[in-house]
């Protein structure tokens, strides 16, 4: 019985997005509506990014030796040097790992 409601949750949820995507007619948002939606992508990514690395399981601001912080600005430097989302990963979460053994 769980797997139904796993099931239909998900369905549903699918549902309720592709339908923003297929039923709308892209000929009819306006110019400046599409420059604004280009922009959406840019400002909901450091929402979703920033509680994860700055902010504890409490919701308080983690002080900046922790590892994850370290490794996200390690990621942040490659990705802004190299513009490899690739290598910009993976020097993020190599960072990370060999912060938290070498720290613990």
């Amino acid at each position: 019985m769980i797997w139904f409601w796993i099931l239909t949750a998900g369905i549903v949820t699918f549902l309720t997005r592709f339908s923003m995507i297929a039923l709308i007619n892209p000929n009819l948002l306006s110019d400046n509506l599409k420059k604004v939606l280009t922009y959406v992508p840019s400002a909901v990514f450091p929402a979703i990014i920033f509680p994860a690395v700055f902010l504890d399981k409490k919701g308080l601001m983690l002080s900046i030796d922790n590892p994850q912080i370290l490794g996200f600005l390690v990621a942040i430097i490659v990705g802004y040097l190299f513009k490899n989302i690739i290598l910009t990963i993976f020097s993020g979460l190599i960072s990370y790992w060999m912060l938290v053994f070498w720290l613990s």
